[in-house]
């Protein structure tokens, strides 16, 4: 599985931004789409995640201003980004599997990571 994950950038704290992750390949149908985050110094943190059987996840951080979509059609995932603060810079990477996971060590397809930077 592909992954390409797009829409970081600078914004100010309170501000907003939108992720778009798109998954490809012969395996990318069905399959979970999960966003992590990685702040210098720091481990890669489980942000969201949307499975079709399960539901939507989020991590605690993130709870109530981070809303996670999915469109299985074009197989991609978006995490718009609502208040946001300057915690919440980071590299941000989505991964893909068949189950939403909060352990980034269970993935094994990732994708390059895009860069968000909230300024205070």
């Amino acid at each position: 599985v592909q992954l390409q994950a797009s829409g970081g950038g600078l914004v100010q704290t309170g501000g907003s931004l939108r992720l778009s992750c798109a998954a490809s390949g012969p395996a990318s149908g069905g399959r979970v789409i999960t966003w992590f985050r990685q702040a210098p110094g720091k481990d890669r943190e489980f942000v969201a995640c949307i499975s079709n059987r399960d539901g939507t996840f989020y991590g605690d951080s993130v709870s109530g201003r981070f809303t996670a979509s999915r469109d299985n059609t074009k197989n991609t995932m978006t995490l718009q980004m609502n208040s946001l603060k300057p915690e919440d810079t980071a590299v941000y990477y989505c991964a893909s599997d068949v189950a939403c996971h909060r352990s980034a060590g269970w993935y094994d397809d990732w994708g390059r990571g895009t860069l968000v930077t909230v300024s205070s």
